[in-house]
């Protein structure tokens, strides 16, 4: 590699690592091997192993939760229609490994029990939105949200047709 590498590039293979490996392979010496570059650049960047990965757990929050949000609100008239489509229709990978990370890590479970609550707010707002009772709201996303959770930790693949009747489903029983 000829150019000096960033944070955030170390972080960015370590969200690829991540999800290719697991969170075994969040260290500094296979990271550098696979970046072509000495572990030194690594340390450069972070004190330690501890603050590289609460970087890559920010990452992932900014990832699954905060792009997420900006791009439904931005592109979309029907922000609930809009969220399920790019969650449901999204490659999880990437969450899997974070919380399979969780269970062993204290550092990875708080980020995943705030990425839940930040999802479960921004639902309940939605449903607010539409006009539910904040009760109902909260119930409501409490449902779809152990809905999405049980689709993402399955990782079963679905046909595109039986795919889009799910979604369809889902929106009827969250909007009814």
């Amino acid at each position: 590699m000829t150019e000096q590498l960033s944070a955030d590039d170390w972080i960015n293979q370590g969200i690829k690592a991540l999800t290719k490996s697991g969170f075994t392979a969040l260290k500094a010496d296979p990271l550098a091997k696979a970046m072509g570059v000495s572990r030194g650049s690594f340390y450069w960047h972070f004190a330690d192993l501890g603050a590289f990965h609460a970087a890559v757990l920010k990452r992932w929050r900014e990832i699954a939760a905060e792009e997420i949000i900006a791009r439904v609100e931005a592109d979309s008239d029907e922000p609930l229609k809009a969220l399920l489509r790019r969650t449901f229709g999204a490659r999880l990978d990437l969450e899997r490994a974070v919380r399979n990370w969780a269970a062993f890590d204290p550092a990875a479970q708080a980020a995943v029990r705030a990425i839940d609550r930040r999802r479960l707010d921004y639902i309940e707002a939605l449903l607010e939105r539409r006009g539910f009772p904040a009760a109902a709201a909260q119930a409501r996303a409490q449902i779809l949200y152990w809905t999405f959770l049980g689709f993402a930790l399955s990782a079963a693949p679905v046909p595109a047709t039986r795919f889009q009747l799910l979604l369809d489903e889902i929106q009827k029983m969250v909007s009814a």
